[in-house]
Parts: C-alpha cells; structure tokens; sequence
C-alpha cells in the first residue's frame, strides 16, 4: 500500500462517501479526491421518494457535511464530473477540461433512471426520481387533489404512491406484472403490500400495459390495452435502472449491463473498482449479479477500500433492504425467491399501520430468508438465523410466547 498515494473516487453517492469513512477509518493518509457531476455534496437517497417530499424543509440528507470532508482531508469536486478514463495514464479528464491523476480509482457512479420516451416527450407533466432536483421538483406537484399516475408498481413506486396519498392526491399505479413488487417480494406479502394501498385509496391496476399516451391541454390521456382511458395531472415513471457504465465502456473495461467486478471489486483493469448501483459482481456460484440496495452500496465500498490497503474483507451480512410505506416499516434479509414463506403472528391487512408480523423463508427445511413488517427488532435475530443456516422448528420459531431473541 506504501506506493498509494492518491485514490480517486467517481460518484457522491453512497458507495463513494462509504468508501471515504472506511478508507479514514482503516488509518489510510494519502489523497482522496471525491469527484461528482451533481452540485450537491454527498446524499443519501432512501429519503427522496419519502421525506423530502413529504417533510422537506426538515430533512437532512447528507452523508457527510462540508465540514466533515474538511475534518477526513478529503479534496470534493462538484458540478465537474468525469468525461473519460484513460486507465494506462491512470488519469481522469473532468467536463471543464482538468486532468486528475490516481493510484487507484474507484467508479461509484450509480444508475439512471430508465427512461420512457413517449412519455418523455410530454414534457413538464411527467417526471423520474432518481436525484435530489427529480425529488425537490415533485414538492409542488404532489398536491391535494391532483390527478397523480405512477407508472411501475415497485419499491420507489409504492413509495411515491404512499407519499401521494399522505398529500391527499387522487393516485393510480400502473403494473405490467402481476404482483406489486414482483422482484423484490414474495407472493404472501406482495398480496398485503397490494392490500395496504387499495385500502389507502390507491387504484393499483396489476396486468396492465400502456398503448398510447398525449396530452389533452394540461392533461395527460393514457390509453391502456383494454382501451380504457386514465386522466393525469402529472405521470411518475419508476421501472428500474440503467447503470452509469458509459465511462467503464469508453476505457475499455469489462461490462456487461454493468460494470463487471470480481471479489476484491476490482474491474478488468486493476487499479480501477466499481461499487454500488454501477457494479455488478462475480459471486461464490460463478454467476455475475447486481445487487441495487444501501447496504450492498456500503458492503462493495468496504470492500474496495480494505482491499486497497491489504486488509481482510469485511465479513458480508445476508442481504438486506427495507422500505417505508403508508406508516409501515418493512424489512427483507436474506433470499427472497425462498421456497416455502410462513408466518410468525397473524397478517391482518385491515390493521393497517397496527399490523405486525413476521415471515421466515424456507428453503430444504433452512432458514433462508426474513422479512419484518412492523417489527424492526427481530431483524437482527432473522440475520442471525440466516447466517448459522439454521434449521427451521416451526414449534419454536412460530411460539409468540417464546422471544425471538433467546431462541435465535
């Protein structure tokens, strides 16, 4: 590690400030150059489909302040993002034409939001969120009253419909599967998750796809297959990500849809890593996989940093995620496509925001996967499971008489 002396860092968002505190952390005293396109200093972005809607003069989302960059001896370049590497030179070009040189450089640059051009085209009435601008810009959309068609029925999809409803707007959900978070959820809870919108006012329209879309003066008119029309006063699209992986194509890096890594998050090249939304990663099966949560954010920039400084691994916890929707905290560990789902308590979808319970996942009698529904102190007891392999004793792990705690 003697020779390091500058390690660059692509991207303010979570993976790269990640990457900093860990690099800090582990003692690492040469440069750290922390460069992104976005003016802002780095942000956390959970909060963007909730909090800085629905509170946003109380909501602070930035990881590390202008004061704390100072304090980690960190040198942060803003608005003047990279425009191309050039890996034998082991240099970066910015947008206003600097020339940055590193040892090591990690790409933590994110995704973008999937795009819908014939939406798109529609101009001010239809809106993305993926950044603080696409979040601030939904404020003064998400009022009461309005006419608010979110295409997508996944995570960030629920979420602004849950936010749009708290701000009393009328609220319809466009989903071309057949569940609501098919990708990310199990059948049993997809149908509760489904449950608490429809009893929120949400019309969630499952099965559906779109043939046409226009405007009507200051309205947008979608016509679905079946031929029915929906009115909108603004359309919210959420149907995933594409990688940011332009500059790993440009260098001549190994990309698929995303930016290949392997163990130790190295690219093809070395000296340069990827962690985050951007990266996706050679696992224990041999299979490349991306992984798009806060946690693997954080996972993949410890990683990267330990690796560059010679150290161990941090030991990997079984994956984790959560989301907030109409009062409800859900939380997921471990597999979710786990073969068998059983139910610890009762799922009673008319409780509403009451409603707590949770669910193990079940795969050849192990204990493969967890998820929380209101019940945020057991997920620590889940993960412990998960990671011991243990087998599942329905007499014990189903006994609301026994605390999850002691038995785990």
């Amino acid at each position: 590690m003697s020779n390091i002396e500058t390690i660059v860092i692509v991207g303010a968002g979570q993976a790269g400030a990640s990457a900093i505190l860990e690099l800090r952390s582990n003692k690492f005293a040469g440069n750290i150059i922390l460069i992104g396109d976005e003016v802002h200093l780095p942000y956390e972005r959970p909060p963007l489909s909730k909090d800085v809607i629905l509170k946003p003069e109380e909501t602070k989302v930035e990881i590390l302040s202008e004061e704390k960059l100072v304090t980690l001896g960190v040198a942060h370049i803003r608005g003047n993002g990279v425009v191309k590497i050039n890996p034998e030179a082991k240099t970066v070009e910015l947008q206003k034409g600097d020339v940055i040189a590193y040892d090591k450089l990690l790409l933590a640059t994110g995704g973008a939001a999937r795009r819908l051009p014939n939406f798109d085209v529609l101009g001010k009435h239809v809106y993305t969120l993926r950044n603080l601008e696409d979040s601030k810009a939904l404020v003064p959309v998400l009022q009461a009253g309005q006419r608010i068609v979110l295409i997508g029925g996944g995570v960030i999809g629920l979420e602004l419909a849950s936010s749009a409803r708290f701000k009393n707007c009328q609220v319809t959900v466009i989903e071309m599967g057949s569940m609501v978070m098919g990708r990310s959820s199990p059948q049993i809870l997809s149908e509760f998750l489904l449950a608490q919108q429809r009893l929120a006012g949400v019309d969630v329209r499952l099965n559906s796809t779109i043939n046409h879309c226009h405007l009507d003066g200051e309205t947008v008119v979608i016509t679905l297959a079946t031929g029915e029309e929906l009115h909108a006063d603004a359309v919210i699209y959420g149907i995933g990500i594409v990688p940011n992986a332009q500059l790993a194509i440009d260098a001549g890096l190994a990309v698929d849809v995303a930016i290949q890594i392997n163990e130790n998050c190295q690219t093809s090249h070395p000296d340069i890593y990827a962690a985050g939304d951007v990266a996706t990663q050679l696992r224990a099966d041999g299979q490349y996989r991306r992984v798009e949560t806060w946690e693997n954010a954080n996972l993949q920039a410890g990683i990267f940093a330990r690796h560059v400084m010679g150290m161990e691994h941090p030991t990997p916890n079984p994956a984790w995620f959560w989301t907030d929707q109409l009062d409800i905290n859900y939380q997921f560990v471990g597999d979710m496509a786990a073969a068998e789902w059983i139910v610890r308590g009762e799922i009673r979808p008319e409780l509403r925001a009451a409603s707590s319970f949770v669910l193990f996942g079940v795969t050849d009698g192990i204990i493969v996967g967890g998820i929380t529904v209101n019940a945020a102190k057991e997920m620590r007891h889940l993960k412990k499971l998960i990671a011991k392999k243990a087998v599942f004793e329905a007499e014990k792990y189903l006994d609301l008489g026994l605390d999850l705690r002691k038995i785990a």
